[in-house]
């Protein structure tokens, strides 16, 4: 796994012309963040199930396109994958993140001033603490952590949830959320991470991220329309391109992220729409092409970037699988230009095979 991964994370980071010094440091510290799965062989197999990737593979790259045509390339890793409980899954978690702390001197408080939140002793859940780097040409990486809401349980997520956001100066927030909401929470939506932005950041974030299931694209728009001053028609052309026209997600779930920023204690700052493209697609080269048309509509001219990508994560012709890209996500936001993103999957343990339909077809079509 060790080989695997810094392989494809420096040829990812080679294609993107990321070459600082922090980057190579990523690199090399990247086996340490996996902890005892790093050196177990890939014949072997998944150590126990991992949410990262559909393969259970305990990590996730991505390359982050910008309209302004700086890319940056993440790095996302379960450090407690294989623990033998969720909770010792957890310390794992922390000890890769105090790692990343000290290696590029950042602040791992906010992690602490809501650990007995999301961090409890009998902790329960897929996953327990997830971490993240963003690497970018220039300045040291930014660090971020996943953390779960149902912890406790999933009857006490938005409980956990509305206490981590009143901890943060955001408890105004939530009233206007939760009215939102109400259509689609608790029965068709689920409080799936609660993120934090560490260290070195123009402008730190809390994130929530929420999986809509069975969602149309105007719900979609709806959710978006929860950024002030957005373009929620935006957001559903870009989920009807990533979706080949699919009109209803009753697959894998769209994935919706709110931000929260200093700048407006009562609103989200940010919104990105995350869509399954690996379940809506035939295969890889189908969701080639609609990440390519969406990286043409949203500017940065990241087409290029992205075959590079492509190749650099594995040799296979893209028509062969599916679940390569995983995910194609739109970010936009009150301070900035939007960003598109491109989730990798390293297909450590398996290349799942195409889905039986026509190349130019959405599994989501006609629902």
């Amino acid at each position: 796994m060790r080989e695997h991964l810094t392989g494809q994370l420096q040829r990812l980071l080679d294609a993107a012309d990321v070459t600082c010094s922090w980057a190579s440091d990523a690199v090399r510290l990247l086996p340490a963040l996996l902890g005892p799965v790093a050196g177990r062989p890939l014949g072997a197999g998944p150590p126990s199930p991992s949410f990262v990737s559909d393969d259970h593979s305990p990590a996730e790259l991505s390359v982050s396109f910008a309209s302004d045509g700086v890319p940056t390339v993440r790095v996302l890793v379960e450090p407690g994958c294989g623990a033998r409980t969720v909770a010792d899954s957890g310390r794992a978690g922390l000890r890769a993140l105090h790692r990343m702390a000290s290696c590029w001197n950042v602040d791992a408080e906010p992690v602490a001033r809501v650990k007995d939140l999301f961090l409890p002793a009998a902790a329960r859940g897929p996953f327990s603490l997830w971490c993240a780097l963003d690497l970018r040409r220039s300045g040291p990486p930014g660090v971020k952590a996943y953390l779960n809401p149902e912890a406790h349980s999933g009857d006490r997520a938005a409980e956990v949830v509305e206490e981590a956001l009143t901890r943060f100066g955001f408890g105004p927030a939530w009233p206007a959320l939760t009215a939102r909401a109400a259509s689609w929470c608790p029965d068709r939506g689920r409080l799936l991470f609660f993120a934090l932005d560490l260290g070195h950041w123009q402008e730190p974030r809390v994130k929530l991220y929420i999986a809509h299931q069975g969602f149309s694209v105007e719900e979609a728009e709806a959710v978006a329309g929860l950024l002030p001053g957005g373009t929620p028609q935006r957001v559903g052309d870009f989920c009807r391109t990533v979706g080949g026209g699919a009109r209803r997600f009753d697959r894998l779930p769209l994935v919706s992220c709110l931000s929260f920023t200093r700048r407006d204690r009562e609103r989200p700052s940010g919104h990105t729409l995350h869509v399954p493209v690996r379940d809506y697609a035939r295969d890889d080269c189908v969701a080639r092409d609609r990440a390519a048309a969406v990286l043409g509509a949203h500017g940065g001219g990241g087409t290029a970037l992205l075959d590079k990508a492509l190749a650099a994560m594995t040799p296979r012709r893209l028509s062969d699988g599916v679940g390569l890209i995983s995910y194609v996500s739109l970010a936009r936001s009150t301070a900035g230009p939007p960003r598109v993103t491109v989730y990798l999957s390293p297909e450590a343990y398996a290349i799942h095979p195409p889905h039986d339909l026509p190349r130019d077809t959405a599994l989501g079509e006609g629902a």
